[in-house]
């Protein structure tokens, strides 16, 4: 057994038998094991002035503990869920923190690899799966400092270092690793384990789950090294044996440059809102603190580590490849565009091709230290590929993280253009039937029905939740066509599907289920009854309800006791006109079989939406109306007085009562589309034009005017 110290890192600790000094650190979640027989120790719990910790929790009341100094302990809050807008803390620490924390936990102490939890990653939500991290070529295990903190509250995260000098054989580390996940498989054989590995880890990960078929793994693989035969650096490898060591503090700086993008890792606490001016000053102060510390490098991997782990690399990369067939675990690989070290790329389509559950995402802009640079956001990959979930399988309801207040800024920033194109007008309606502008009228608590109509491609939708986020910090859950979450609709060439972006939002395929799941979590929900047929309609139907006969929504409503609030919104035709719509199309030889091969396709697939019903409502075909721009007009949304169904369980059973409130409401969507129609002639600021030209000559630009209500 090896027993490990503290180091006097405040961000750091290890596991093993040891008291732990009094420390504002806060130490969770550590274990140590000894290389030399592979195997997990048993004393992988801390003492604390006599009071126990197992994985970090403390075995008196079970909830993990803060020590605060002076030997005293407090309990920390441990959180149910997360709510929207948190903090994910994506920023607030950087590659200099890497650089940094580096210094210290590379000082030699002859031990061997081992467990531990980053100090900011935590207190995780109740329930949450395990997170291990496979380190690269660096072997510190510190690569997820830029995403620790947001993993910490979603994720028991725990990192693998490999001291400097270390030459354990690759493949007693997968033992090493391989034990480590066995053992937690059987404290919780409901739960996924996720393998976060960076290029040499994605091999060592690959390795285990070859090995362990029959665990729920969840592998995600930055940069994977299994393409290591084909680097780039490759005539570059050998040289390095024999250069002289007086040279090789060169070495590093030059790895440097060829595995990472300097300039995306000093933009990464960078606001992108800020003026160009305040970015350039930003960027060039973190450049200016982070280049000499590159030096450092030279320490973490000397010239005999270097070489060794060059050896390692070739043996993890052919030891994984020859086992890809065996594994049978969930993977997503993130590949750069830019990696000048692996053609990730082209690996990551082959290890897509050679495996069976695989997905990709590629970032064409990042290098290969692609978790240490800007614009990757690790947790919001994880959200928007649909691969957070608490046991074996993903519930898009239950297993659901509210976008944090980065991802919500990053929206804004992509959206800026359209937000000030549209400028969205949102009135809303008090109980006393009094229109105001802003949604002070929309409920506080759900369970909320928002009802209303879908205009032309769903154009509402983008303002419509942000202001609800911006203004109420209220998520809005839409509930959308089952099309849209298929394959179809898949593009594992870009960094961001569009299908990424509605499970970040909390959308979900439309379903008895999973209405009765958002309801029954008190949640707002965004339920439109046109649906498809709605949002493709043809020329001349413009604001006009599409909506079946049944009232599919307010018995469910009535069960719950929901407050439904129906709404109106127009616009559509201020920012395009419909010049092709289905019946034009189909007229279309060529595109006419296009749209019903892509419709034969997804019925294949088992998407299949209100089949037994009859009229207009049941086509649900989709395809995409020729549509002609227009000078931007503006869009108008009026949210109605809140309809309370609590207490009026009678709509449960008496469905001609629960028919006349589905009416009231349908009537109360369209009263409000004409209601706006008509105001919005009165609007001064309608034309972008004229909203620009108040912008420029206003002091508060923050809400443009509009027509009176």
């Amino acid at each position: 057994m090896y027993d490990c110290n503290l180091w006097a890192s405040p961000c750091l600790a290890w596991n093993s038998d040891y008291k732990i000094k009094p420390s504002r650190a806060y130490t969770r979640c550590l274990a140590s094991s000894s290389s030399r027989d592979s195997t997990l120790q048993s004393s992988d719990s801390v003492t604390v002035n006599d009071s126990v910790r197992v994985n970090g929790v403390s075995s008196v009341e079970n909830k993990p503990l803060i020590d605060v100094g002076n030997g005293h302990l407090r309990k920390e809050i441990v959180q149910d869920k997360l709510e929207p807008l948190w903090d994910d803390g994506y920023g607030t620490q950087t590659v200099k923190d890497y650089l940094e924390l580096a210094e210290e936990i590379i000082k030699p102490d002859g031990g061997p690899p081992r467990w531990f939890t980053p100090i900011s990653a935590g207190p995780p939500l109740r329930n949450s799966p395990l997170l291990l991290f496979l380190p690269g070529m660096d072997g510190t295990g510190l690569g997820l400092v830029l995403h620790e903190k947001a993993l910490g509250k979603v994720f028991q995260v725990w990192c693998l270092h490999i001291p400097v000098y270390d030459r354990t054989p690759f493949e007693e580390l997968v033992k090493f690793v391989e034990t480590t996940v066995r053992m937690l498989h059987a404290s919780s054989p409901n739960k996924p384990i996720y393998v976060v590995g960076d290029s040499f880890g994605g091999c060592l990960a690959l390795a285990v789950a070859a090995r362990n078929c029959n665990i729920d793994l969840v592998l995600i693989l930055a940069n994977p090294a299994t393409s290591f035969g084909r680097s780039q650096l490759q005539p570059l490898l050998s040289p390095l044996e024999s250069l002289p060591d007086e040279l090789h503090v060169t070495v590093p700086y030059l790895l440097s440059f060829i595995m990472g993008d300097p300039m995306k890792m000093a933009m990464v606490n960078i606001d992108s809102m800020l003026p160009p001016q305040q970015v350039v000053e930003q960027l060039f102060d973190n450049l200016t603190a982070l280049l000499p510390r590159l030096s450092g490098l030279t320490d973490i991997i000397p010239k005999e580590t270097l070489l060794w782990k060059l050896k390692l690399l070739r043996s993890a990369s052919a030891y994984a490849n020859s086992r890809l067939h065996a594994i049978t675990a969930e993977v997503l690989v993130l590949s750069s565009g830019k990696d000048n070290m692996l053609p990730s790329g082209n690996e990551a389509q082959r290890l897509a091709k050679s495996l069976r559950n695989c997905q990709i995402r590629h970032f064409k802009d990042n290098g290969h230290t692609i978790l240490l640079e800007d614009g990757i956001n690790l947790l919001s990959i994880i959200k928007g590929t649909g691969k957070y979930r608490h046991s074996r399988r993903h519930d898009c309801v239950m297993d659901f993280l509210p976008p944090s207040m980065s991802e919500f800024k990053k929206a804004i920033d992509n959206n800026r253009w359209y937000l000030n194109f549209t400028s969205p007008v949102m009135l809303s309606t008090m109980e006393d039937g009094k229109i105001v502008r802003g949604l002070a009228g929309i409920p506080d608590e759900g369970p909320t029905i928002l009802v209303g109509y879908h205009m032309l491609m769903g154009v509402e939708l983008v303002p419509l939740v942000e202001e609800f986020l911006r203004e109420r910090k209220i998520l809005v859950r839409g509930i959308a066509h089952p099309t849209l979450f298929s394959q179809l609709t898949e593009n594992q060439t870009n960094e961001v599907s569009f299908l990424d972006l509605l499970r970040l939002y909390g959308a979900s395929p439309v379903s008895a289920s999973n209405f009765f799941k958002l309801l029954s979590t008190k949640s707002h929900v965004l339920l439109y009854p046109g649906g498809a047929r709605e949002a493709l309609h043809r020329k001349g139907e413009e604001y006009k309800v599409i909506w079946p006969d049944q009232p599919e929504f307010v018995r469910m409503a009535a069960r719950f006791g929901a407050t439904i609030v129906p709404f109106g919104v127009v616009g559509e035709d201020d920012i395009a006109q419909l010049v092709l719509d289905y019946d034009d199309l189909t007229k279309i030889p060529i595109l006419s079989d296009r749209i019903r091969n892509n419709n034969e396709q997804a019925a294949r697939m088992g998407v299949r939406l209100r089949a037994d019903m009859t009229g207009e409502v049941a086509n649900q075909t989709l395809y995409v109306p020729g549509l002609l721009p227009k000078v931007p007009g503006r869009f108008y949304y009026l949210f109605g007085k809140p309809v309370h169904t609590k207490g009026r369980q009678e709509m449960l059973k008496d469905r001609e009562k629960a028919r006349e409130l589905y009416l009231q409401i349908k009537a109360e969507v369209q009263n409000s589309m004409n209601y706006l129609l008509k105001k919005r002639e009165e609007d001064p600021y309608r034309n972008i034009i004229d909203r620009t030209v108040y912008k420029a000559f206003s002091a508060t630009v923050d809400e443009v005017p509009t027509f009176e209500y």
